[in-house]
């Protein structure tokens, strides 16, 4: 699985680990992803989205039950 946000395209960042002695080894930084039940174009599909676009509402979640739409008994 690739490391990349399927909504917004963020992935994994390069830098250095630097020890107090200002020994310096490569490191990598991976977005925080979560496997979400979201709808794509009107559709229900398991995405991998980071959690800032879960929560900057980027996602529309898709309701979990037996398939039927939810009616108002009103």
């Amino acid at each position: 699985m690739a490391q990349r946000c399927e909504v917004c395209g963020r992935g994994k960042m390069f830098g250095n680990n630097v020890s107090h002695a200002h020994n310096i080894s490569k490191r990598v930084w991976n977005p925080n992803l979560q496997k979400v039940r979201a709808l794509v174009k009107g559709s229900v599909r398991s995405i991998y989205v980071c959690t800032r676009c879960i929560r900057g509402n980027k996602v529309e979640k898709a309701a979990r039950g037996r398939g039927r739409p939810a009616t108002a008994n009103a």
